[in-house]
């Protein structure tokens, strides 16, 4: 049986920069709410666990707890996930509205820094690290 082509959201020694129309002017802490939303889900992970997971971890993992998947049906869903095309973290809200880039290391690992902190600053002005912009929120005019 052939194998499925598998997709990836992972960036490697590059920086996600914060939408050009965001609103933010720095980084904000995204509301709780009774059933946790994607941003807060992926926002209490990387914030408590910089640079452990992958964009593809991150985004499974906030996958997971949504649908309520079992740890035993982990691989089979991971490998289904996958093999269809998963929008990256320039899409999440916390780079378009809540003021975050997020920095994937040499690994592909991620982190988040407000956009109107020091690292963010360094990690914009480093001539090695690449800089990708998140997607706008809003359509231009």
């Amino acid at each position: 049986m052939a194998e499925t082509k598998q997709h990836t959201t992972n960036y490697y020694n590059t920086l996600i920069t914060v939408s050009e129309d965001t609103k933010a002017t720095t980084g904000i802490v995204p509301p709780s709410r009774e059933k946790p939303t994607v941003v807060e889900i992926m926002y209490d992970k990387i914030a408590n666990h910089p640079y452990q997971l992958t964009s593809d971890d991150l985004i499974f993992y906030t996958h997971t707890l949504r649908k309520g998947i079992s740890p035993n049906e982990l691989r089979a869903e991971r490998e289904n996930f996958f093999s269809k095309g998963q929008a990256c973290l320039r899409c999440s809200a916390l780079t378009r509205s809540y003021g975050f880039g997020i920095h994937c290391d040499q690994e592909g690992k991620v982190a988040i820094y407000s956009m109107d902190s020091e690292e963010y600053q360094r990690l914009l002005n480093d001539e090695h690290v690449k800089k990708l912009k998140a997607m706008r929120t809003y359509k231009k005019k």
